[in-house]
């Protein structure tokens, strides 16, 4: 089994948390977008979402972070024998954290000069990819008008206040629920934490703790209690320590700034 992932993407996260979390083996590559290697012409045709991460078990591809934690929730109940019945309530908890998309959000709280210097790079590479490849030419130059239209969206401030606005309702839901259990589905980890643990990661990085996260108890002592756990601290928290979250910032935002040109495809 292999993941083609990097390691400050938010549904790389998830399913390394997911993979760490039921111990099941994998061979790593690490697909760079700081240098536009999910941009180039081999990766782009191995993989037509030219998403990360990407998930192969054989003749196997995944491309969904959703559809890959669902995989290996039914390959670890394979391996081990066990007949495990379907919680829905740990699907339905992972359909709600699934519908909050955290890239407007990300790139409004990043410095406009990160943005700035990333634009420009995308825009250099895209234009090599065509030169690079003609005939993929015309599905590159649809991701050079997408992200001339990302940038238009971050002038809208609707759009922003409906995507904070949609986190908070999240996280209020999370804080109501966390009344009933540890976790998101009760007292034991599931997939579902799995999926919603890297957004509360994604707010720290952010600095905007006080606002999001402070400010609702069971959210902060859920959030302590799964930062203890082996699969954060391999997955997330070795990128947040000291100065090092500063350089995760800044090469999060360049590869959610990359990783939009490849959101429709």
């Amino acid at each position: 089994m292999q993941l083609y992932h990097h390691p400050y993407s938010l549904d790389s996260q998830k399913v390394r948390m997911a993979l760490e979390e039921k111990g099941i083996d994998y061979t790593s590559y690490h697909v760079n977008p700081l240098t536009g290697k999910n941009m180039n012409v081999a990766f782009f045709r191995m993989n037509p979402s030219a998403k990360l991460p990407v998930f192969q078990n054989g003749a196997h591809v995944i491309y969904r972070a959703f559809d890959i934690i669902q995989y290996l929730d039914r390959l670890s109940v394979h391996l081990s024998g066990e007949i495990v019945p379907v919680n829905t309530e740990v699907y339905q908890w992972m359909q709600k954290v699934d519908s909050w998309n955290p890239k407007m959000f990300t790139l409004t709280h990043t410095p406009i000069k990160y943005r700035t210097f990333v634009s420009k790079f995308i825009r250099r590479v895209l234009i090599a990819r065509m030169a690079e490849a003609p005939d993929l030419a015309s599905m590159y130059h649809v991701k050079l008008r997408e992200a001339y239209e990302t940038e238009d969206k971050l002038k809208d401030p609707d759009i922003m206040k409906q995507s904070e606005e949609e986190l908070s309702k999240l996280l209020d839901d999370v804080e109501a629920q966390l009344n009933n259990g540890k976790y998101l589905a009760g007292d034991e980890f599931s997939p579902a934490d799995s999926v919603f643990i890297p957004i509360l990661a994604r707010i720290t990085l952010l600095d905007l703790d006080e606002e999001y996260i402070n400010c609702r108890p069971r959210l902060l002592e859920y959030y302590t209690l799964v930062k203890q756990r082996p699969s954060y601290k391999v997955a997330i928290g070795k990128f947040f320590g000291g100065w090092k979250k500063y350089r995760t910032l800044f090469k999060t935002s360049f590869f959610l700034c990359v990783r939009t040109l490849f959101r429709k495809y």
